[in-house]
């Protein structure tokens, strides 16, 4: 789970605490999430942190103890520096000696549902879902079930298929990292888009990145509306 990021985009509408745990009604936006993702089964965690990364382990051990992780195993990494989202997983993977494949989700999204499906593609795969304005996203251009580009965000715009922040990957792909900083989204999937290797797995669930106050906002007022409908 990466949740070390700064939050920079975020700060104005939130800066007393790192933005998964964003307020959000009476709790932190990251107790949605937990309690979204263990209903869809996961039961084992390595949470990724850096910024302000003991405010979060301090929320982890609560939710371990006696929340909605008690019945979970619950492990923290923490970077010695920010190295970006791809370092923080080869970091993750060396650290936690982890091995064979396993799921990625970012801590500042919401996706309703795709855990299932994700996990039973053959990886690398990449969770999409589609939006009516991908300018602010990027978009993801696919032919059939593979990713074949990703075009950036700014000069991408109108409806189509969007990364969701839901992976499944193999930590073999990490094992000759060199302690560099990289990104998933920048150097990784371009590349294995291009070799014709990234699968998508097309997700039709409500989805909400919390990275900017207007979608902040936003998830917050749907979830005071307690609305069981999309977002």
């Amino acid at each position: 789970m990466l949740a070390g990021g700064f939050g920079t985009r975020l700060r104005s509408a939130v800066s007393a605490v790192p933005k998964p745990l964003a307020p959000v009604i009476d709790r932190p936006f990251l107790m949605y999430l937990l309690e979204n993702w263990v209903g869809q089964g996961l039961r084992s965690f390595i949470f990724m942190l850096h910024h302000q990364a003991d405010v979060i382990e301090t929320f982890l051990e609560r939710e371990a103890t006696a929340g909605t992780l008690r019945d979970c195993r619950v492990r923290t990494v923490v970077e010695p520096r920010p190295l970006g989202t791809g370092g923080a997983i080869a970091n993750a993977v060396r650290e936690a000696e982890v091995s064979g494949s396993f799921i990625v989700a970012n801590a500042d999204t919401w996706l309703g549902d795709g855990i299932r499906d994700v996990s039973s593609a053959v990886p690398p795969a990449i969770a999409v879902v589609r939006v009516e304005n991908t300018e602010r996203y990027g978009s993801a251009r696919l032919a059939g079930d593979r990713i074949v580009s990703f075009e950036e965000k700014g000069s991408s715009a109108g409806a189509g298929w969007i990364n969701a922040g839901l992976y499944h990957l193999e930590a073999a792909e990490f094992a000759s990292w060199g302690d560099n900083a990289f990104s998933l989204e920048t150097d990784l999937f371009p590349r294995w888009a291009s070799a014709g290797c990234l699968n998508a797995v097309r997700v039709d669930s409500d989805f909400v990145d919390i990275g900017i106050p207007e979608d902040y906002l936003h998830f917050c007022r749907w979830a005071e509306s307690r609305k069981s409908g999309a977002l």
